[in-house]
């Protein structure tokens, strides 16, 4: 797949447009343990992984979709594509190179209810399938989740050493909402960090 990665830094509409989605309690509780299909396709520039569905995006089908998420506003305003995408546009983050998966697969209210054998299990799913899809970056958007599932204690956000199935490897944090350590401006500069390093 030739290389799309969008160089449009920080400009552009940033608005929340997306639809406004309204579930209830019931419709949450019943999309737990529930299976989301990856974004996924061969050759791709940058696979962004995160740690599990939410009940949002396992109940609407769509990933990172609970309000307040900052991974759309951040893979945005980081440069990766042109406008703010939807969560139900995510089909197009393939025309840019990009696709998403998950560490773990079972959603969760919160990722903290996952087991750490869940996230090794997870991690070794993963890590065949870096090997089969073969993206240019592998992109994980969670220390502490990927710290958990391969053992490795010293990694920080950012570029790292070694590399994944063959993969470069790339820590980003957390876009979740209940992350206080990063606002979405500094979630922006790491999305645009790795932007900068895909597109070289």
């Amino acid at each position: 797949m030739a290389s799309t990665v969008h160089r449009s830094g920080t400009s552009g509409d940033t608005r929340d447009d997306r639809p406004r989605v309204r579930l209830g309690r019931e419709e949450l509780l019943a999309a737990a343990d529930r299976l989301l299909p990856d974004v996924i396709a061969p050759d791709l520039d940058v696979l962004l992984c995160g740690i599990n569905p939410g009940l949002w995006s396992a109940a609407t089908g769509h990933h990172f979709a609970r309000p307040g998420n900052r991974f759309w506003p951040a893979l945005h305003l980081g440069g990766f594509t042109p406008r703010q995408l939807r969560p139900d546009e995510q089909e197009l983050l393939l025309e840019y190179g990009l696709g998403i998966t998950n560490l773990a697969a079972r959603a969760t209210a919160r990722a903290d209810e996952l087991t750490r054998a869940e996230l090794t299990a997870g991690g070794e799913i993963l890590r065949d399938k870096v090997g089969r899809f073969a993206p240019r970056w592998l992109a994980v958007l969670g220390v502490t989740a990927f710290r958990t599932a391969f053992t490795a204690q010293h990694v920080q956000v950012g570029p790292q050493e070694q590399e994944f199935a063959g993969a470069r490897l790339w820590i980003l944090p957390n876009p979740s909402g209940l992350n206080a350590h990063f606002t979405l401006d500094k979630l922006a500069v790491e999305f645009a960090r790795l932007r900068e390093a895909a597109a070289g």
